[in-house]
Order: structure tokens, then C-alpha cells, then sequence
């Protein structure tokens, strides 16, 4: 990369109370324009207010700020929508044990000069960033091999200088350089069984690190919020009811690993991703106005009516008796059933028909409403 691809510097202050919503006098400065490394804005996403005040601090104070917890809980996603917000340039890389030393600080190289092939080194990505105004964030921090991260234990104090041997050259830290990481676990190695592959961290590193905050499953409220915000074909009276019993499901999961019940857990990424997959393969009984009319198949009535009285919301069953006694459940009908909304209401009102013609409903007593 490119050493002089940035020629501004944060030009702009930016009022977190107003831009995170959080009750807090403190101002960040930001970038006024915005370039290829600046991630994408999130409009909808929801941030966790200490995770959040942790973050900026590393902006504004040049902090070096790790950021641990249990998997999709929105640990790099933080820093790249705070960093969205300040058009700040951020640069993510994946650890894991092929991250070599030669991948971050660089390698020699064989390019054509002048007509002819020569070697040079070519910086990695390391120096490009530290000389640079970007917020280099390392995922997996973990899971990186313990001899290769002492790469980065002098970039770790706010001053820290790196030498690049190679070509007898030593770097000064860009000003507005910034450094964080992401983990699952806190340099003791997993314990859970969760995180297969991850590695102690030598604690003379860990020590380095100027904040060090915890994200895990947040309040069940405040996860309903998120998960409405990326999925906002939930957010409707039925659709909330149907997110929170998610989450539900998810809270047991996570208090059966609590327990040593279970041996894995259902995060808030897992939540988002049942509640987007609702929206492809959501039961075929109407979850819009156009959508009222169910297509079914069945054998026979009685089975129809059982999954009338099993299937449809609540409020809306109810129990149907045929005048002439109890449908016979071994009867056989070979028929098309359609569930028709009669009126807009809540809740709303059905006519059960059979093919195409309406059963007239004087066939049947109407009992008590299931609430």
C-alpha cells in the first residue's frame, strides 16, 4: 500500500450526546470527508453505552482498547460504526495461526525498475497503518500465534516506535494512529470449550493494554431493540411477540451453558439470523393482509380443525363442534381448505371454507374463544 493515500487529518468535532445518544459531555474529532477505508454506515445499529464511552476513549485519548466477550455480540461492529460516525478510515484484519511476521510488517519483493527485475521490500500492513491516520482493529486477538504478536507489544504504548530491520528504518506512530482488538477470551485461553484454537496471551501484553472492556448478551429489552432494528419486518404487534419468545429460547441457552447444562450457546448474531431466515420460511398462515388466505393440505376435517385450534395465533382460535356430534377423526376428506379473513380486526376474524365454497357456519357450534 501506499504511504500518502491520506492527506487530511480529523477536521471536524462531533458531539457524542448527539450522535450516540449517550448523556456524556465528551467530544471526538472526526473526518468531514469520508474515503474507501471509512466503513459503512449503519443508520439502524444499536450501541452498548460502556462498550461505546470505551471505544471513543481510544479515539479521543489514543487508548489502546481490547474489547472481549462471548461470540455475535457486536465486539468489531462497535468500533466500525463509531468509526463510521467520525468517517474515521478503519482496517480490520483476521488473526489466526497463518498470520505470519512477514504478512504484518512486510516482505522483499520482485518488481520491474528501470527494465529489470530487482528486489525491494514492500512494507506490510503494519507500518502502511501506523504511519497513517487509521484505526487498525484486530480481530481474533486470541487466536494469533504468541511469537508472532510480539510484532505489535511496543505499538501497544501510545508512543511506541517500530522497527522495521529490513530496512534499518524506525517508524513514528501517525498521530491520529489507533489501535484495538477484539477476543473471546480475556489471555487465559478457553476454559468453555467454546473457542477451539485460541491461545494464552503472555500477560506482559495484556498489561500493555490501556482499557480493556467486557460485551456479552445484553438486557433481553435491549436485544429485542437490535434485533427489530435489523429486522424490521418483526417490528409489528405479532412480530415482537415472536422475537421475544427468540430471545427467550436464546436466554435459556446461554443460562443452560451458565449451568453447564449445555456445551453451546445461541447468540444475539444467532437471534438476528432466526429472525431474518422467519422472514424466508415463515409458516404459510398469513402474516400480511395479503397473505391472510392459507393454501392447506389435509386429510381429513377433523385434522384441519386440530391445526386451526394448534397453529393459528392465539387470539384468534377457535373451537369448532359439529351440530351432529364430533367430527369423526377416521372420516376422510379429500379436499383443498382455505382460511379466509373475514374482517380486519384484532383479533382478526376467519371464515373456514372448503374449496371454493364457504362452509356455512350454522353447521357448526362456536364455542368459547381460546385467549
Amino acid at each position: 500500500m501506499e504511504n500518502n493515500i491520506f492527506e487530511n487529518t480529523p477536521d471536524i468535532k462531533i458531539s457524542v450526546k448527539q450522535t450516540f445518544n449517550i448523556d456524556t459531555d465528551m467530544v471526538v474529532e472526526g473526518f468531514s470527508k469520508r474515503n474507501q477505508f471509512v466503513p459503512e454506515l449503519d443508520s439502524a445499529y444499536k450501541f452498548d453505552r460502556d462498550t461505546t464511552l470505551a471505544v471513543l476513549a481510544g479515539f479521543v485519548f489514543n487508548k489502546r482498547v481490547l474489547i472481549q466477550g462471548f461470540h455475535g455480540t457486536g465486539k468489531s461492529t462497535h468500533i466500525e460504526q463509531i468509526a463510521a460516525r467520525l468517517n474515521w478510515p478503519c482496517v480490520r484484519i483476521n488473526l489466526d495461526s497463518h498470520v505470519s511476521r512477514i504478512d504484518l510488517l512486510g516482505k522483499d519483493a520482485i518488481i520491474i525498475k528501470d527494465n529489470k527485475q530487482v528486489t525491494e521490500f514492500r512494507e506490510g500492513i503494519l507500518p502502511w497503518a501506523l504511519q497513517n491516520p487509521v484505526a487498525l482493529v484486530f480481530d481474533e486477538y486470541d487466536a494469533g500465534r504468541p511469537d508472532v504478536m510480539f510484532v505489535i507489544q511496543r505499538l501497544l504504548e501510545s508512543d511506541g516506535k517500530l522497527t522495521l530491520l529490513d530496512k534499518n528504518k524506525v517508524l513514528k506512530q501517525h498521530k491520529y494512529f489507533r489501535l484495538f482488538a477484539t477476543a473471546n477470551t480475556i489471555g487465559l485461553g478457553d476454559t468453555s470449550g467454546l473457542y477451539h484454537g485460541t491461545q494464552q496471551i503472555n500477560q506482559g501484553q495484556m498489561d500493555r493494554w490501556n482499557i480493556v472492556t467486557t460485551l456479552n448478551y445484553l438486557a433481553p429489552e435491549n436485544e429485542l431493540e437490535i434485533v427489530l432494528s435489523k429486522c424490521p419486518h418483526l417490528n409489528t404487534a405479532e412480530g415482537k411477540k415472536i422475537a421475544q419468545k427468540m430471545i427467550q429460547v436464546a436466554d435459556l441457552t446461554r443460562a443452560g451453558l451458565a449451568n453447564g447444562d449445555i456445551s453451546t450457546v445461541m447468540s444475539p448474531r444467532t437471534v438476528m439470523t432466526w429472525a431474518d431466515n422467519y422472514k424466508i420460511f415463515k409458516d404459510t398462515l398469513g402474516k400480511t393482509t395479503d397473505e391472510k388466505r392459507a393454501y392447506l393440505m389435509r386429510d381429513s376435517l377433523y385434522d384441519f380443525i386440530l391445526f386451526c385450534k394448534n397453529k393459528l395465533p392465539e387470539r384468534c382460535n377457535y373451537a369448532l363442534e359439529f351440530k351432529e356430534g364430533l367430527i369423526d377423526p377416521l372420516e376422510k376428506f379429500k379436499f383443498i381448505y382455505y382460511l379466509y379473513p373475514r374482517k380486519v380486526a384484532d383479533p382478526p376474524d376467519y371464515i373456514l371454507a372448503v374449496g371454493l365454497v364457504p362452509i356455512k357456519l350454522e353447521k357448526y357450534k362456536l364455542l368459547d374463544r381460546y385467549n
